[in-house]
């Protein structure tokens, strides 16, 4: 497995891999790897020729106020993963070979990410959009993979590469969690024994939904409910948004109306000093 740092050099292999006809898939991280993470390198690996697997902390993305200094960077450990996983390239950035000191460019796909989770952190998907598209345009993949558990990063990003005419597929891997139910984040570090126990809701709500709308419920104020009732009960924790939406759009259903196509129930909570 190679180490690279540059632009120049990431672009290079990466751009050799094109004109030698090798499929290749690109992972994009921000380190502190865990299962979920490696979900992706594998179907990257499955499906790909050649992976590159990127680690770079992007302060763009960081609202203010939020964990960017103390943000894990464990790169030894994360680099382990990666030769075990039969990563091709580590592209371990910098920040000043992202943003020089007169970078005055951002990416922004408008309304995707004014709802959600967008009211709640702004710039943070100008952030990632930005990030991402430079990641895509230096190393040119056939295929980046996202995790399903950040649902609306994964439609903003596909949108913006469908409308910039970027030439990479984007595909979507489900979400890992641990054994009762709860997503694999990074961020899960920063919970407590207590906080952990209590971040149990987020998938108990989810599947309470789940099993309602399996028996026949239809009518998205009933399925949003039995969500945000399992979440509001637990002390603790800090209930942001529950909103059922449509898969693709995004646009929120309101309470009214049944559910009638491909759908997305979608929430976010901090509990301390994690937002999960």
């Amino acid at each position: 497995m190679l180490i690279l740092r540059s632009v120049r050099e990431v672009r290079a292999w990466c751009y050799a891999c094109r004109a030698a006809n090798l499929k290749l898939g690109l992972v994009p991280t921000m380190g502190a790897l865990h299962e979920g993470h490696l979900a992706l390198i594998r179907a990257a690996r499955r499906e790909c020729e050649k992976v590159v697997v990127s680690i770079f902390v992007n302060p763009l993305q960081f609202c203010p106020g939020e964990d960017l200094e103390k943000y894990p960077r464990p790169f030894e450990r994360d680099r382990e993963l990666c030769e075990k996983e039969k990563v091709d390239i580590l592209y371990h950035g910098e920040t000043s070979d992202f943003y020089p000191p007169d970078f005055r460019t951002k990416v922004s796909v408008s309304r995707l990410t004014d709802i959600m989770c967008g009211p709640f952190r702004p710039g943070h998907f100008d952030g990632v959009c930005t990030v991402v598209t430079k990641l895509l345009l230096r190393t040119l993949p056939h295929a980046a993979y996202f995790g399903q558990k950040d649902y609306q990063q994964a439609v903003v990003i596909k949108r913006m590469i469908r409308d910039l005419d970027i030439p990479t597929e984007l595909r979507m891997v489900p979400t890992v969690r641990e054994p009762d139910g709860l997503a694999m984040s990074s961020r899960n570090a920063y919970l407590n024994d207590r906080q952990r126990k209590a971040a149990r809701c987020l998938w108990r709500g989810l599947s309470k939904a789940l099993d309602l709308y399996r028996r026949g419920e239809r009518r998205v104020g009933k399925l949003v409910e039995a969500c945000r009732s399992e979440i509001e009960r637990k002390p603790g924790v800090e209930l942001e948004y529950v909103e059922l939406a449509d898969a693709e759009s995004l646009e929120k259903y309101t309470d009214e109306k049944t559910v009638k196509s491909r759908s997305v129930l979608a929430t976010a909570v901090r509990i301390g000093k994690a937002r999960l």
